[in-house]
Order: structure tokens, then sequence, then C-alpha cells
């Protein structure tokens, strides 16, 4: 029975600070995670909030299908003879409008995690600094490709064909995913500057309605007085439209292609930089 006791103290003993140091030691270190699995969590993260709060899809789905419906029924007999003919040009232009105007929640999301405090939690993790932003744009990535669905989903049921077909299809929703991106940036940059969710929300619906609508979304700029096509021809909303409308079409408008990922790389190397600066000091 004695026997038996001190058998069990000697298992049940404290384990001394330097034993349990020298164990930690020993013990090979997890390597740190790198930039793309970093973000990736991040972006996982932001999946996950849309999974628990299913209304944030409302923007996606519903805002777009309004939007398509409204204009192709109000104005395509005036402007295209038809409905069915109008959505043929303005069904991209639509998709286009949508996708950019959504992109300003990033910056809401951004405002918000501010708020609660949670940007405290992420500069403390020994992570690569831009994950948590570039986090949000991969997760809102989804968003942008929920609504081109949903859009070309209801448009092919309103009568829109594309001679581009899948190929052409699956191209100008990937040069659209890319300028949202980089869109992004923008409203990021507002949301760490911003003090408040609705402040970030009424700058980003200054900037994105004159964008939007001094555009070819709707209509040829060619009917536009000669000053105003100056502004609306070099719009970047404008080379966006036209090719995604030239790629779904079939046509292959190098120009505009070009001209749409010019205005992308630009967004990121002016914007992500300051992104970056305010998040560090904020």
């Amino acid at each position: 029975m004695s026997t038996t006791t001190s058998t069990e103290s000697r298992e049940l003993a404290p384990v001394s600070t330097e034993s349990l140091a020298a164990l930690l030691v020993t013990k090979e270190r997890p390597p740190r995670p790198g930039s793309l699995s970093t973000s990736l969590t991040f972006g996982w993260r932001a999946i996950l909030k849309i999974k628990h709060v299913p209304e944030q899809l409302f923007d996606v789905t519903a805002f777009p299908i309004m939007n398509l419906l409204m204009f192709t029924y109000l104005f395509g007999g005036a402007l295209a003879g038809s409905p069915r003919d109008y959505i043929q040009f303005v069904l991209p232009g639509i998709l286009v409008m949508s996708v950019v105007m959504i992109t300003m929640y990033t910056g809401v999301s951004v405002n918000v995690d501010i708020e609660k405090g949670v940007f405290d939690r992420f500069r403390s993790l020994p992570i690569w600094r831009p994950s948590a932003m570039v986090g949000y744009l991969l997760g809102d990535a989804l968003r942008y490709t929920i609504a081109s669905v949903v859009m070309l989903a209801m448009g092919l049921l309103l009568g829109y064909r594309p001679d581009g077909g899948f190929p052409g299809v699956v191209a100008g929703i990937a040069l659209l995913l890319v300028f949202s991106f980089a869109f992004s940036w923008i409203w990021t940059m507002f949301g760490l500057m911003l003090r408040t969710e609705k402040s970030v929300m009424s700058v980003s619906m200054m900037v994105i309605f004159p964008l939007t609508f001094l555009s070819n979304v709707f209509v040829d700029p060619r009917t536009m007085p000669g000053w105003l096509q100056a502004f609306v021809n070099n719009s970047p909303v404008t080379h966006l439209a036209s090719a995604v409308r030239g790629l779904m079409a079939g046509d292959w408008p190098a120009d505009e292609i070009a001209w749409t990922l010019g205005w992308s790389a630009l967004f990121v190397v002016v914007f992500g930089p300051v992104t970056m600066r305010l998040y560090n000091r904020k």
C-alpha cells in the first residue's frame, strides 16, 4: 500500500519551471504561416460572415436583378426599339455597374471591424501585415462572382444571348473580378480613414455614382455632348464595360482590356500602400 502511494505521489509531483522551459525549448516551433495561407484564412473568415448573416447576399442578388429588370423594361423600347434588343447592350453594362457598386462594402466591413477592436488583435499576430486586407478582398470576390452569375442567369431568361459563348462570358467575368479587386483598395482606404460606417457609405456613393452613370453602361457615348464625351470616354468604368461587353460578344477589344488592366494596376499601386500605411498607424 505504501509503495503504491509513493509511486502515485511521484507521478503527481509538479513539474518545475526549469523543466517546463527546457521541454518547450526542445520542441520544434511550428513554421510561420506564409502570406498566401494567412490571406486565404482571412478570406475564409469573410465567407463565414456571409454564412452566419446570409442577408448580406441581398445586395448581390436582389439589387442586380432589380436594376436589370428596371432599366431593361423602362428604357429598352425608347433606346433600342425593344427590351430584347436593348438587353444585348445593357446587360454587360449593368453587370459592371452592379459589381462596381457593391465593392464599397469592403470598406464598410473594414470600418466595422475597427470599431469592434478586432484589428488590434490582427496587428498583434505574427503574420504578413497585408493579409487581413487581402482576405477581405478575396472574400468579397466570391460575392462579386455570385452577383455575376445571378445577373447572367436572369439575362438569359430575358433573352440575352452572348455571342462569345461560355469562354467569352468567363473571360468577361474574370476581367471584372480583377478590376473589382483592385478598385476595392480605394474603399479599404476610406474604411480606415473615416470614423463611422455611414460616412464610408456616403463618401463611397459620392464617388461611385458619377463613375457608373457617367459612362457607357446604358447608352453609347456618341449621343452625348462633346464636353461630356471627353470625360466618359476616359472613365475606367467605360473601359471596363466596353471590354466586358466585347468579350461576351465574341470580340477581343485589346485596347479596352489593356486600359482596364492598366487602371487596375494603378489602383493597387496607389491605394494599396496608402491603405497599409493607414492600417499600420491606426
